[in-house]
């Protein structure tokens, strides 16, 4: 029987994909971003076990808010791909009751395990933390390969993607790499939207209460200047920009 570890859940999300979305945090992440709000969600023993039925039972509580919106469910984390086949066979499940399912990932996890997820996931959040590969090993301490892998697999399954950019002054605000990302995201048919996600200090705390260092101590947030320039770049991609402000 599989068994997927959660974090939490969150029953009317409206920030995780279209509409109002069930929206299901994973534990376990191979990543170490710099700017994580979620560090609880790191430790993989962690989280309370579910069986996808269980889960899904959970789930289609809501699916009139979901329909009535134009929702779903959205499985994010940590990382849901480290529990790749917890998240297909909660999807078919999802689908089977025609509710919509969205992942949220960074792409670093690419197998045939993944493929199968894909077969059942009907939007992806794709977060790309970098387009420079120095800049990308420094924000989350693993290489950027997997993730353009990942993006170039949606593509040729034309599976819907929005594409996610979490804006960090004095580390991800590089103009070069974020006009090079612009750029490169042309060829890419089946992105309809780029999230814009001004760094903010909610989860400052967390790592506080982990015992862990917060390099971005400080860092502060973006200013709406600066956010309005990256928006232009991005917008040159001739891709819907929605900055999170």
């Amino acid at each position: 029987m599989t068994i997927g570890r959660i974090h939490s859940l969150e029953t009317c999300g409206t920030v995780d994909g279209p509409g109002i979305r069930f929206v299901t945090f994973l534990q376990g992440c191979p990543l170490r971003c710099q700017y994580c709000h979620n560090p609880d969600t790191w430790d993989t023993k962690k989280g309370k076990e579910y069986t996808p039925k269980e889960l899904v039972d959970e789930i289609v509580k809501y699916k009139s808010y979901m329909k009535f919106s134009g929702g779903g469910t959205t499985f994010t984390g940590g990382e849901p791909l480290l529990q790749a086949e917890f998240v297909k066979e909660s999807f078919a499940l999802c689908k089977e009751q025609g509710i919509s399912t969205a992942l949220d990932t960074s792409g670093f996890i690419f197998n045939d395990q993944v493929k199968e997820v894909l077969e059942y996931t009907d939007i992806v959040l794709l977060d790309i933390k970098n387009f420079d590969p120095t800049v990308f090993k420094t924000v989350t301490g693993v290489a950027l390969d997997h993730t353009l892998q990942f993006l170039d697999y949606i593509k040729e399954k034309n599976i819907k993607t929005w594409i996610r950019y979490v804006l960090v002054p004095g580390l991800t605000d590089n103009i070069d790499s974020i006009t090079a990302l612009a750029s490169h995201l042309k060829n890419y048919p089946n992105v309809s939207r780029i999230e814009l996600l001004p760094f903010h200090k909610m989860g400052e705390y967390k790592w506080e209460e982990l015992g862990y260092k917060y390099a971005l101590k400080d860092t502060k947030e973006p200013s709406l200047a600066l956010i309005e320039e990256v928006k232009k770049v991005l917008e040159t991609s001739g891709i819907s920009v929605y900055a999170n402000v």
